[in-house]
C-alpha cells in the first residue's frame, strides 16, 4: 500500500471510528487531515515502556501488540489491536512516558495523531472526552482483569479464558495460531507448563494442535474451567 492510500483508506477509518463520531463532520475531518501515517513490519517494534508518548496512533491494516515487560526479561500480553484500534492514548493525553510496549505483530500501517494536534479538539468537544474516557476505562478493566487472574487463578483457568476470548466462527472449530510461547506471555506462565496443559487437553478431546494451530474442538469444556462472574 503506498502511502497516499494508506492514508486515505486510514482517514476513512478514523472517519468512521466512534471516538471521533461525536465531532462535527467539519473538526472530524480537519483532525484527521492532519494524521500522518507510519508503516511498521512484522516484529518491528513501534514504542516501548518509558519512550516520551506525545502522540496516540491507530491501527489501519494489521495487527500490533500491545505488552508490558517483566522483571524477568519476558512480557505479559495485553492485547492484540486490530484494524480500527486506537492505542497510545494515555501518554498522549498526559505527555508522560508510555505505559506499556507496542509491537507490529504483522506489517502494520498506522495513523500518527500528534498530542498537539487532538488536545484543542477534546477541549472544544466534550462529547469526544467522554468517548475516550469510556475507551480508556474498558482498557483499564481488561488490563486488572488480566492481572487478577494471574494472581487468583491456576494456569488452566487463565488459559481457557485466554482461548476462549477469541470470537468462535459461525461454522467449524475456531482456529488460532498463536505460539506455546505467546500463550504463555499471555497466561502469565511458562511454555513447558503451557505446552502440557494443551497436550492434556488434546488427550481429552477438548482441542487439537495440527500444524502451529491450536483447534478449540469443545469451547463448552474451556467454559467450565472458568469461574462464572
Amino acid at each position: 500500500m503506498t502511502e497516499m492510500k494508506a492514508a486515505a483508506h486510514g482517514r476513512k477509518v478514523l472517519e468512521q471510528s466512534p471516538l471521533f463520531s461525536a465531532m462535527d463532520e467539519r473538526s472530524r475531518r480537519d483532525l484527521v487531515a492532519r494524521a500522518l501515517p507510519r508503516s511498521y513490519g512484522a516484529g518491528e517494534p513501534i514504542c516501548r515502556m518509558g519512550d516520551r508518548g506525545l502522540s496516540m496512533m491507530a491501527v489501519i491494516t494489521g495487527t500490533v501488540r500491545i505488552s508490558l515487560p517483566t522483571v524477568k526479561g519476558k512480557e505479559i500480553i495485553l492485547a492484540d489491536l486490530p484494524a480500527g484500534e486506537l492505542f497510545g492514548e494515555i501518554a498522549m493525553l498526559d505527555g508522560k512516558p508510555r505505559s506499556a510496549n507496542a509491537t507490529a505483530l504483522t506489517k502494520c500501517e498506522l495513523l500518527v495523531l500528534e498530542r498537539q494536534h487532538v488536545i484543542p479538539f477534546l477541549k472544544e468537544n466534550p462529547a469526544v472526552c467522554l468517548k475516550l474516557m469510556e475507551m480508556l476505562c474498558a482498557r483499564i478493566r481488561r488490563s486488572d482483569e488480566r492481572m487478577a487472574d494471574i494472581a487468583f487463578f491456576d494456569l488452566p483457568t487463565r488459559l481457557a479464558k485466554i482461548l476462549l476470548s477469541y470470537p468462535e466462527k459461525a461454522s467449524g472449530p475456531t482456529r488460532l495460531s498463536l505460539s506455546q510461547a505467546e500463550l504463555a506471555e499471555m497466561a502469565g506462565g511458562t511454555r513447558e507448563n503451557v505446552n502440557r496443559c494443551l497436550r492434556d487437553w488434546q488427550r481429552r478431546g477438548i482441542v487439537e494442535l495440527k500444524g502451529g494451530w491450536t483447534i478449540i474442538l469443545k469451547p463448552e469444556e474451556l467454559r467450565r474451567l472458568v469461574p462464572r462472574s
